[in-house]
């Protein structure tokens, strides 16, 4: 497989196909694509389709092959920003946020992630549950405006505003931490949760998440009383 991304700031990955070459996607991903690209749906199980569910992504996917020759298939952005080609191997597993995964080799394993402690998690916003990329392949993601990235070192430790994370490496720990007082919490305007991430390992983050612009915007709108 070969692949460009193109376009800014609503990109798309263009990627040519050797016949027989396989991607998936999740469903309605798929923007452009030539003629002998053979579609075929299916949730991969009950467990897969629950999962892909609670990390934000539909309960199915869709395959397409390239058949009786080369083929082509392009899959655009959803939203400001950038699509980013990630190496996926048994030993480099990578979390991102949820919604992130746009399509992959067929090698590349999508599943549920959690964060940590418990009760606070359900509180700490969209950063609780993410999804982790695992097996072998490449992987498309979706990135929510700039990134800007860091290599933590062991034990070293950096604080993120939930919707902020797009990507870590799985040699990262990752955890919800409550913001420590009573008007920090009621008038600070970061909301009770942040996550700290602490290395070894690199940390991408998003400057604009979807769900950031989308209360923004929200707020902008005239009330129904109005």
């Amino acid at each position: 497989m070969e692949y460009e991304v193109k376009g800014t700031p609503m990109p798309v990955v263009i990627c040519q196909l050797k016949s027989g070459e396989t991607l998936k996607c999740e469903s309605g991903a798929m923007s452009w694509m030539s003629p002998n690209m053979k579609m075929e749906t299916s949730g991969g199980g009950i467990g897969k389709m629950f999962g892909r569910m609670f990390s934000g992504e539909s309960m199915f996917q869709n395959r397409y092959t390239a058949q009786g020759g080369e083929g082509l298939i392009a899959f655009a952005s959803s939203f400001p920003g950038s699509i980013r080609a990630v190496e996926i191997d048994p030993s480099h597993p990578v979390i991102v946020q949820k919604r992130a995964y746009l399509a992959s080799e067929t090698g590349v394993e999508l599943s549920v992630f959690f964060q940590k402690k418990g009760m606070a998690g359900f509180f700490g916003g969209e950063g609780f549950i993410m999804q982790k990329l695992s097996g072998h392949g490449v992987a498309f993601l979706e990135i929510d405006g700039s990134t800007v990235e860091y290599e933590l070192s062991a034990g070293q430790q950096i604080v993120v505003n939930t919707g902020n994370v797009a990507m870590i490496d799985a040699t990262c720990s990752i955890d919800v931490q409550q913001v420590k007082g009573v008007k920090n919490v009621l008038f600070g305007g970061e909301g009770l949760f942040n996550t700290v991430i602490t290395g070894p390992g690199r940390v991408v983050l998003q400057t604009m998440p979807a769900s950031a612009l989308a209360s923004m915007i929200a707020g902008m709108l005239p009330s129904s009383g109005d």
